[in-house]
């Protein structure tokens, strides 16, 4: 079955056979694609994470879809109606549509009016009319009534009813319908007139009409949404005449005596029994693929936001700002232990600002502080204008930090088991600092849902967002590498061929020895065997240890090939880092081999070029405008800097210090056309806007970047 699904693999997504015959095998055998990316480039035919990833989902459907086959099968065959050409159809389709169709009438309800006439044995009446070569149809019905059936018409009906049934159980009608509702129909969406003042914020969707393939994905979701909320009615409607003169074409064979009752059968099976079905295959259907582009979008985002530049091991003052219970303030160690904890009120009421700066000044001289990060919550932008207005002592980098989840980890088990006897407060601040320190290793503590860069995030299909979600934050960990000496717990779950349990042995280990000098140290740790060892080894990093190597991304089973061609070359580690240009001499072609195809040399090449260098690059300070401190300060006209806070695929969100985000169009994102914001802007990216409208009743600012240098 692997070769048969890796044939339909290589077509649908124009690879390689063999390439993909070797992927899936190595899946089998439990390998991870972040694994496979990076160091079975040669196997895999040099297929990027994308592919990978996309690959291994179709092949999961595909096994799926042979599971649902062999049930249909069955259950057939149980029926006594299993025939060879039925068998030889089902097996050798890959279509779940028609697969699907094919089964229906072996799934009939025997509720159905069908199913009652066919109890009153009118089946054999429903196939004579429906043979249409017959004309003595009235005479022939008289044969069929009884105490069931009463009259001819009863009779006929029945079996009119059977006729509809058959017709609706047609693939090739189906299919017909089908494209018509996928391709023509149009969505009529209503407001509920009793919920006319509870649903404003849906007012847009009051008396909305739209092409259903026409409509974005958002829109579409918004509509559901509203739908779930019971604030509008939806149907689709369809051209029924274009649809039921192909159907009268398809099954109306002649002019005959039973043209008429075709035609209402047909008609009745169309209306009662096909259009619903469909109608609501079609809306499943553009519900799932805007899910999968809502995902998507939401995937791009998590890994922009997983990836952002940390500030790295700085010892960091953040804060949780308030108003009325106060600044939660905590320090934070070069590597996140929290060293102390204070609250200050430097606003109303309390509006104490002269004692506030001189604890926050004796906090940064006591512990020697680098860097302050910002909640960017409530009061977080007045705390920022309070901070930069003060005499703190030494001049210290200020960040505003993106808090979105901090109280969700706060509340959550992760942050009681961290500081059980700490309040949410503390906590959240903690996660604040060290969010600015390393934001990957802080956010993997958080459900993905609840970082606040999605897009209807709570409408979509909820297993299919956590599997995306969670392949992105593996995705993410793993690109990055992690420290195996101070990585939490959390992150070392993520590292691939690992999981909670090992990554807690890992954890309790690393506690009873103090820390790793050697991966090959890893085979002592519980359940860690050879396989977990090999999908994981390339991802960990060991800073100061052993084998210089074990702080690159130089796989140990490349290690012998690294040390060769440093010492053929008479090549030292530490003179690499003076001067990487030594690395181009090595003439790679010499050492290729079975295990290493130029792929993985040069992967090497680059590994040695920037040992321990993080990918991310460096966090970087943002001044927002200080005259602009409410919606209200807002103009039109105005020109501003902001932070991309959120991308979606009708523009983005910026953060201009106010509460609000405003609003860039995908039309307003450049002077030219933008088909996917992803392409113009990423998360955290600092712009710079034009303010074209503002609606301080709906909280709404609508900005602009064209013409204003920002790509």
């Amino acid at each position: 079955m692997l070769h048969k699904h890796s044939e339909i693999l290589a077509d649908r997504f124009s690879v390689n056979k063999k390439n993909v015959f070797n992927v899936l095998s190595l899946i089998e055998e439990g390998a991870t694609i972040p694994f496979i990316a990076r160091y079975r480039k040669e196997i895999s035919g040099n297929m990027d994470e994308m592919i990978l990833n996309d690959l291994n989902d179709d092949y999961e459907e595909l096994k799926e879809l042979e599971k649902r086959k062999e049930f249909i099968l069955k259950s057939i065959e149980e029926q006594g109606k299993l025939t060879p050409e039925l068998k030889h159809q089902i097996e050798n389709s890959y279509d779940p549509i028609f697969i699907e169709d094919i089964y229906l009438p072996f799934k009939r309800s025997n509720k159905t009016k069908a199913a009652v006439a066919r109890e009153k044995g009118l089946e054999p009446l429903a196939k004579y009319i429906f043979d249409q070569y017959h004309s003595n149809i009235e005479q022939y019905a008289k044969s069929f009534l009884s105490e069931n059936v009463l009259s001819v018409e009863d009779a006929i009906n029945g079996a009119l009813d059977i006729i509809a049934e058959w017709i609706s159980e047609n693939p090739e009608v189906r299919n017909i319908v089908r494209y018509e509702f996928e391709n023509y129909s149009v969505l009529h969406a209503r407001v509920i007139k009793t919920k006319t003042e509870e649903a404003q914020k849906y007012k847009d969707y009051f008396d909305y009409e739209e092409k259903l393939i026409k409509i974005p994905s958002h829109r579409l979701l918004a509509v559901y949404r509203a739908e779930n909320e019971k604030f509008i009615r939806i149907n689709l409607k369809v051209n029924e005449e274009i649809i039921l003169n192909r159907l009268e074409k398809l099954l109306i064979k002649r002019n005959s005596h039973v043209f008429e009752l075709l035609k209402n059968a047909i008609n009745d099976g169309f209306k009662r029994l096909i259009a619903p079905s469909i109608e609501n295959e079609a809306r499943t259907k553009f519900k799932q693929l805007a899910d999968i582009e809502a995902i998507e979008v939401f995937e791009k985002n998590l890994k922009q936001l997983l990836l952002a530049a940390p500030v790295g091991q700085k010892r960091t003052l953040a804060i949780d700002p308030g108003f009325r219970s106060g600044c939660k303030i905590v320090c934070l160690s070069e590597i996140g232990d929290l060293l102390d904890e204070k609250v200050i009120f430097p606003h109303p009421p309390a509006n104490n600002p002269f004692d506030a700066q001189y604890i926050v000044s004796n906090l940064i001289e006591k512990y020697s502080i680098d860097v302050i990060a910002v909640g960017n919550g409530t009061a977080g932008r007045e705390t920022m204008q309070w901070l930069k207005s003060s005499n703190i002592g030494k001049k210290i980098s200020i960040y505003y930090v993106n808090e979105d989840g901090a109280s969700i980890y706060s509340a959550s088990k992760t942050a009681r088991d961290e500081f059980p006897d700490k309040d949410v407060t503390v906590r959240g601040a903690v996660s604040i600092g060290r969010r600015l320190m390393d934001p990957l290793a802080e956010l993997v503590k958080i459900n993905p849902r609840s970082i606040g860069v999605g897009q209807y995030q709570y409408d979509v299909d909820q297993k299919l967002l956590k599997e995306k979600l969670d392949r992105t934050v593996v995705s993410s960990v793993n690109a990055v590498g992690v420290n195996l000496n101070t990585a939490s717990e959390h992150l070392l779950s993520y590292i691939s061929g690992f999981g909670p349990g090992i990554a807690k042995n890992i954890i309790k280990y690393r506690s009873e020895i103090g820390r790793f000098n050697d991966k090959k140290e890893l085979a002592k740790v519980p359940r860690l065997g050879d396989k977990a060892f090999q999908q994981s080894a390339g991802f960990l990093r060991i800073k100061g240890g052993d084998n210089y190597l074990d702080d690159t991304g130089i796989h140990p089973e490349s290690h012998q090939i690294a040390i060769k061609m440093l010492k053929d070359h008479n090549i030292d580690f530490e003179d690499i880092k003076s001067n990487p240009d030594k690395l181009k001499t090595i003439k790679l072609e010499n050492y290729i081999s079975e295990k290493a195809g130029l792929p993985t040399l040069n992967d090497i090449i680059k590994e040695l070029e920037k040992p321990g260098l993080d990918p991310r690059g460096e966090q970087k300070e943002i001044d927002f405008d200080e005259s602009i401190t409410t919606i209200e300060d807002l103009k039109e006209g105005m020109i501003l800097k902001g932070i991309i806070s959120n991308i979606t695929n009708f523009g983005a969100f910026v953060n201009i210090g106010i509460k609000e985000k405003g609003l860039i169009h995908i039309s307003e994102m450049a002077d030219k056309f933008v088909r996917d914001p992803n392409s113009v802007v990423t998360l955290n990216q600092e712009v710079t806007v034009k303010v074209l409208s503002v609606d301080i009743e709906r909280s709404r600012v609508q900005l602009s970047m064209k013409s204003l240098g920002n790509i």
